[in-house]
């Protein structure tokens, strides 16, 4: 799928998380609810660090455009490395390591352990992050005529306020994990999510997604998990841009309602 329908599906997804939270009884308090919806919606265009045209490629510049170089070269690295003779030859490593369950788990976890051990500032750095690429997949038509700086700034400043927020007693800095020293460490939950969301995405479209490597499927290591070919679509058609993408707005809308206990 393309960056705004992957960033609507990591939303809807936490907002779903939210819901279920509220029908236990463990009610997210509200900005958790917002926090977690904005980085899993940014989470959810990580994986295409491995693509030189993709949206977080180009969101923080040169840095991100250099990032997506390394990131291409060791994906194919670790592709030739642990491919299987069934496995077909590639030329780059797109859709390999960053789209695998693996992949999911080491970002939240590198990002819970930052968050853990950096304190504010491992805080602020984690939500400026996907703050921008939350703008750049939910506002890519806004995003896109404005300026890079612009987009920063609005990252920046909403990772502030947001932080301040979250630091407030009972606004959910412990939510989760409440042993000392362990606040914010849910911060890479939504993170895993968001990656894992985009795998799910990437598995319906016509090439299919590695997301279980390397568990051997079929004899091939890189198995491109997906739905039959039938019930596929090819990234951007008019399946994505017009019924799901609608599809994620709506369940997004009913599943923060639900989380809130408004219905």
């Amino acid at each position: 799928m393309m960056g705004p329908a992957h960033s609507l599906s990591g939303a809807a997804a936490w907002l779903g998380v939210g819901a279920a939270a509220a029908a236990a009884g463990h009610t997210m308090p509200w900005p958790v609810l917002v926090v977690g919806a904005l980085i899993c919606a940014g989470a959810a265009l990580a994986p295409d660090l491995d693509h030189k045209a993709a949206t977080i490629s180009r969101a923080f510049g040169p840095i991100s455009k250099a990032l997506c170089e390394i990131t291409d070269k060791l994906s194919y690295a670790v592709y030739k490395a642990t491919k299987s003779t069934a496995d077909p030859r590639r030329t780059g490593g797109h859709r390999t390591l960053t789209h695998t369950w693996f992949f999911a788990v080491l970002m939240g976890a590198g990002c819970s352990f930052a968050a853990v051990a950096g304190g504010r500032w491992g805080v602020l750095a984690i939500l400026f992050v996907h703050l921008v690429l939350a703008v750049e997949g939910l506002l890519w038509r806004a995003a896109r005529v404005s300026s890079d700086v612009l987009v920063w700034l609005l990252g920046a400043t909403s990772a502030w306020i947001l932080a301040g927020v979250l630091a407030k007693p009972g606004n959910g800095a412990d939510w989760l994990f409440d042993a000392p020293g362990q606040e914010y460490m849910w911060l890479g939950l939504p993170i895993v999510l968001g990656a894992l969301v985009h795998d799910i995405g990437d598995a319906l479209t016509v090439s299919g997604c590695p997301v279980l490597w390397p568990l051997p499927i079929g004899g091939k290591r890189w198995y491109p998990l997906g739905p039959p070919k039938f019930m596929r679509f090819r990234a951007g058609s008019w399946v994505e841009i017009k019924v799901l993408m609608p599809a994620f707005m709506i369940l997004g809308g009913v599943g923060g309602a639900a989380a809130l206990n408004f219905i």
